[in-house]
Formats: C-alpha cells, sequence, structure tokens
C-alpha cells in the first residue's frame, strides 16, 4: 500500500485545525465524535470523555458542546448515512473518526469507498475539521507486535494523507504503555476489545498529547491553505465513493399487508420505523442511484427478508446475529448494492422467517431505506 509508512508512529500531523482554533478564539466549539462501541457515550467512560474533559478544563473561557455519534457494532457504511443529521446539521467544528476497528472485517474496497464518503462529507463545508483515531482488536496484535501497520489502519492513512488529516493510532500508544509496565492487558482490554476507564483514559491521553500540539501551534500562513484547501475537495481516490447519499421517504413507499410507520422510542438513533411482525408482509418503491441500503433496528427476533430490483432475480437475506446480539435494539445497517447503473430502479420486497436457528422471530423494523448516488 503505498503513501502509508509501516513504522509506527501514535501521532501523524498533517493540517493545523483552523476551523478549530478560530471557534477556540471566539468562545464557543462543538465537538463531534463518531465510531462504535469504543467511542459510543453510553459506557460513560470511553475515550472522548478524558478528552472532552480535557478541552473544558483547559479552555474555561469557551462553551463546549458535544455530540457524540458513536454507535457500538456500527461502521463507516452507516455513518455514512448519518454523518448529515448527527454531525454536519448539529454544527461540529471538529469530528474524531473511530472505525479502524468495526471496519475490520470489511474488504478493502468496501471499506475505503464508505470511508472516503464519510470523510468527503464531513469536510465538504470547509467549516469542519476532522481528526481519524484508530483503536484495538485482536486481529491488530500480530501485525503491531511486529512494528507494522494493520490493513486496517494502513488504509485509513493512505484517506489521511490525501485528505490532509491528522491521525492519532490510541492502540498503538496503549499498546506501548502494556511492553513497558505501565498498565496491564486486563486493565487495557479484559475481554481483547472494550477498553475499561484505565484503557479508555490510555486512549484518551494519546488524543490529548495530540490536541496540546496542535492547538499550541501557530501558523497563520499554513491556517489560511488549510481553510481554502478545505473549502475545495482533491479528487476523490475511488469513484465509487460513498458522499452522495439521500433516503426514500416512508411515504413513497407502496405496502401490502399490516405495516405501521411509528415513532421509534426502543432505540434512540431511530425517528421513526416502518414495522411489521407478518410474514409475507411486501414492500415496493422506487429509487434513483446506484445503490441501495436498508437500516433496522436488528437482532434475534428479527425476521429476513428476500428482495429483487428491477424484476430480476429474488435474493434473500442471511443475516448474522452473533451471542452478545440481542433480541432487538442493533442499528443495522444491510447493503444490498452499490454497483447498479445510475438511473431509476424498482425494489420489491417480501418479509420472510429466515427458517435460522437464530432467527427467532419474525420483526422487521425498517429505520430507513437509503440510496447512493
Amino acid at each position: 500500500m503505498s503513501g502509508a509508512a509501516s513504522k509506527p508512529e501514535i501521532v501523524r500531523v498533517r493540517g493545523q485545525l483552523a476551523n478549530t482554533k478560530r471557534k477556540l478564539a471566539e468562545g464557543e466549539l462543538t465537538v463531534g465524535f463518531i465510531g462504535g462501541s469504543i467511542t459510543d457515550e453510553r459506557a460513560g467512560h470511553n475515550w472522548p470523555e478524558p478528552v472532552t474533559r480535557w478541552l473544558v478544563a483547559n479552555y474555561p473561557q469557551v462553551r463546549f458542546a458535544v455530540e457524540n455519534a458513536g454507535i457500538g457494532a456500527t461502521g463507516s457504511d452507516l455513518a455514512s448515512f448519518r454523518a448529515k443529521r448527527d454531525l454536519i446539521d448539529r454544527g461540529c467544528d471538529i469530528v474524531f473518526v473511530e472505525f479502524a476497528v468495526n471496519d475490520n472485517g470489511v474488504a478493502t474496497d468496501r471499506r475505503q469507498k464508505t470511508r472516503e464518503g464519510l470523510l468527503r462529507q464531513l469536510l465538504a463545508s470547509g467549516t469542519t475539521d476532522v481528526v481519524l483515531v484508530y483503536t484495538y482488536c485482536q486481529d491488530m496484535y500480530g501485525p503491531m507486535s511486529e512494528g507494522h501497520m494493520p490493513p486496517s489502519i494502513e488504509e485509513f492513512e493512505v484517506l489521511a494523507e490525501h485528505y490532509g488529516l491528522s491521525s492519532v493510532w490510541m492502540g498503538m500508544h496503549a499498546f506501548q504503555e502494556v511492553k513497558a509496565g505501565l498498565m496491564r492487558w486486563e486493565e487495557w482490554l479484559p475481554d481483547g476489545l472494550h477498553p475499561t476507564e484505565r484503557g479508555s483514559y490510555s486512549y484518551g491521553r494519546s488524543v490529548i498529547g495530540y490536541l496540546q500540539t496542535a492547538l499550541a501551534s501557530v501558523d497563520e500562513q499554513a491556517e489560511r491553505a488549510d481553510a481554502g484547501a478545505a473549502a475545495g475537495l482533491p479528487k476523490p481516490l475511488d469513484p465509487g465513493h460513498w458522499q452522495e447519499v439521500s433516503f426514500v421517504p416512508f411515504e413513497k413507499v407502496r405496502t401490502e399487508g399490516p405495516w405501521t410507520v411509528r415513532r421509534w422510542v426502543t432505540l434512540e438513533w431511530i425517528e421513526r420505523a416502518l414495522s411489521t411482525s407478518a410474514i409475507g408482509a411486501k414492500l415496493a418503491f422506487s429509487f434513483d442511484g446506484r445503490g441501495l441500503a436498508l437500516a433496522f433496528d436488528f437482532g434475534k427476533n428479527s425476521a429476513e427478508c428476500r428482495y429483487r430490483i428491477d424484476g430480476g432475480e429474488w435474493k434473500e437475506t442471511s443475516r448474522e446475529r452473533p451471542a452478545w446480539c440481542g433480541p432487538t435494539g442493533w442499528l443495522k445497517l444491510e447493503t444490498i448494492t452499490d454497483d447498479l447503473p445510475g438511473g431509476r430502479h424498482e425494489v420489491e420486497l417480501e418479509v420472510i422467517h429466515g427458517n435460522k436457528p437464530d432467527c427467532a422471530g419474525t420483526r422487521f423494523d425498517l429505520a430507513f431505506i437509503g440510496v447512493i448516488s
């Protein structure tokens, strides 16, 4: 992978955080976070907490707002559909992106498309600084113990170089603390993935170290260059990136069977859901674009479906339900396709049970219909 060095540098500084410095000087800063369970605010102790506390303690004259959009067991694909509502429309001045772990099991071509689309959305206005942060999962042990970057991180670094984004390898910072005897492994990751409060503090300290350096530097010429570069994005590395996404309103969906559109009160990231529990219930809708993704309130009680596009062959979903998965409560994205010819397409869908041992119910709770253009 050209363009990304393999030596284990923890912090790589690119750019000057011009927007963040300006907003700090004005006395008001909105900080955004997006990632998986390692970032999710509901844990109460994850790494955004020490980072936020450091900012508040060191800039007492500034009013801070925090928009933590992290959700466990989600990746950059779902984030591409969430960026506008949960970060951009909330006026984030700086956003920390953490998906090296949750994208780890996704094929390179797919994860690079979704990552690049997410980053281009965040950078498009030129008024948001973006910092990439990388945590740790057990698959990364081999490369890291040999001083190399795991592929998921190395590929993120290619995007960081292309878009001039600073990055912080939080996982390497904690890994080196363990190697130095400053922290025991079980203090960091008792389950091999999710950090304890001590592990989260280690992650946070690496980001704080970056911010101490980046926010203390003053380079007005570079800051002006930063602002000018951000206003005009470079050409994408992958023309199939997911920057242009939209939604099919439920009001445009044709239904057959007992469906309801209801306000969703059981999962905070869903505003409304199109819902049924009837096997054989059907949907049909049209969309303009090259890709389609469906998001669900998913779990062991969720039904599967079969679908076809433009009158083609029927296909069935067969989603994994890991042991940790509950009956509902997982905001899960199912990517149907992202390589259709551009233009108008017709979709037909029918709810089926799934006939699998781990498919224990017939709930079909559709959070949104996402379109990739």
